[in-house]
């Protein structure tokens, strides 16, 4: 049986995809459409409570105008 996540047990939110977001002017709402998600699973990627999978990690990269590669480099998760 999977275990329930606490709050504690997700990782850091992504604070460096916050600054990308907020440096292009965007809502989440803005950015996930853009990216062709739901806003409320954008949320969860900006917050780490999610990683996002490569092909949504290029759209959100695409979107936003950096490398999706950003979501896997090490150092970026805070």
């Amino acid at each position: 049986m999977k275990k329930k996540q606490e709050k504690g047990d997700f990782p850091k939110v992504r604070s460096w995809l916050i600054d990308v977001r907020t440096g292009a002017g965007m809502t989440q709402g803005q950015a996930a459409d853009a990216a062709g998600i739901s806003q409320p699973s954008y949320c969860d990627i900006e917050n780490g409570k999610i990683n996002p999978k490569p092909e949504t990690a290029k759209r959100i990269g695409a979107a936003l105008g950096f490398s999706w590669f950003l979501f896997y480099e090490e150092g970026t998760e805070t």
